[in-house]
Order: structure tokens, then C-alpha cells, then sequence
């Protein structure tokens, strides 16, 4: 079944409260689409392409995202569960308060975009890679970004106890939430300034 939808004027009709099970949405094309609280379960969106499209309150539970494609979308207040991110790629989207529970997000790329408060404890991030995104009072207690890069992303205020950053490349990022007696960090790399920072919260006095 194809995620098919009218339109009022030019403009996408919401689509609202519907539940959506098994469908093959593979290679799909979303463009200007909007759901609202609509729920996802076993649906194929391989490959699927997403441009301005908004996903208000939905949930996603085993839903296959493989190797898709999302710029300036929205996906906001939403739960994914169970789902399958390999390859998947975010440019300049939107996520601010959603949710992931074990779900398969290696080797996620996340461009740009807001994903402040969103939710990834105990993620398996590992390679990943964040640039240049907002990711204020995100949630990542536990999570392994071990060899991932996360350059110019703002960290402010998240919560990174436990947090597994070996290898990882940290440049150019708001570290000022970081306890780095709290993380796992052998061979982290971070600029001048974060080095000033950090050995600053080590109780530090440089210079």
C-alpha cells in the first residue's frame, strides 16, 4: 500500500491517528508529508526518501529505515523502537524530544538538524557520525560513541555520564556538560580550547 495523501490548496493534508502495519514502503518518496500521532509497525521505508516532511508524536516500532535518505524533515516527539538505521542518513532535521529504544543505528550520518533532548541512553553509536548538530540536554548516559565523530555539536547540558568516547573525535564541541572522569576516553581527540575546558573541570588552573 502507498503512502498515498490528498492535499487542501497545494498544501499536505495531516494525516492523523492512523496505524499503519506490514506495509512496503520501500524507496518510497515523502515530500511535504505530515503525520500526526500515527503508529508504524513492520513497515518497509528501505531506501525511502523524505524532504520536508513533519512525523508529530508517532511511533515507529520495528520499522526498517535502511540506507534512507531525510532532509528537512521533522520528527518530533516521536518513539522508535526496535527499529533499523543502517546506513540511514538525517540532513538538517528535526528530532527534539524523541525517543530510541534498541534500535540498530550503526553507522547512522546525522548532518545539521536539531536533536536537542533527545533520547539515545545505552545506544550503540559506534562510528557514528554528528556535524554541526544541536543535541542540548540529549540524552546519551551509557552510550558507546566509540570511534564515532561528533564535531561542532552542541552538547550543552546533555547528560554523558558513563558515556564510551574512545577514539572519538570531538572537535569544535560544547564539552561543558562533560565530567571526564565519567566517561571512558582513551585516545579522544579535542582542539586547544577543549583541552583548556576540560582540564579546567579536572580542577585545573592553566596558563
Amino acid at each position: 500500500m502507498s503512502a498515498a495523501h490528498t492535499s487542501v490548496g497545494g498544501m499536505p493534508e495531516p494525516v492523523e491517528d492512523v496505524t499503519y502495519r506490514q506495509q512496503d514502503w520501500y524507496a518510497e518518496d515523502l515530500v511535504d508529508r505530515h503525520f500526526v500521532r500515527c503508529e508504524f509497525f513492520d513497515v518497509d521505508l528501505t531506501e525511502a526518501v523524505s524532504r520536508g516532511a513533519v512525523f508529530t508524536e508517532c511511533v515507529f516500532g520495528s520499522v526498517a529505515f535502511n540506507a534512507s535518505r531525510h532532509t528537512d524533515s521533522a520528527f518530533t516527539r516521536c518513539s522508535f523502537t526496535r527499529c533499523n538505521l543502517f546506513e540511514a542518513e538525517f540532513t538538517g532535521c528535526k528530532l527534539v524530544g524523541s525517543t530510541f529504544d534498541r534500535c540498530d543505528l550503526r553507522p547512522l550520518r546525522v548532518d545539521r538538524g536539531d536533536w536537542s533532548f533527545v533520547a539515545l541512553p545505552g545506544a550503540d553509536l559506534r562510528g557514528a557520525r554528528f556535524t554541526d548538530v544541536r543535541m542540548r540536554e540529549a540524552d546519551l548516559t551509557g552510550a558507546d560513541l566509540a570511534g564515532a565523530v561528533l564535531t561542532g555539536v552542541d552538547l550543552s547540558g546533555a547528560q554523558l555520564h558513563a558515556v564510551k568516547l574512545t577514539r572519538a573525535d570531538l572537535r569544535g564541541s560544547d564539552l561543558s556538560a562533560l565530567d571526564p572522569t565519567a566517561v571512558e576516553r582513551a585516545g579522544a581527540r579535542i582542539d586547544a580550547e577543549q583541552a583548556v575546558l576540560l582540564a579546567q573541570a579536572l580542577g585545573f588552573q592553566v596558563g
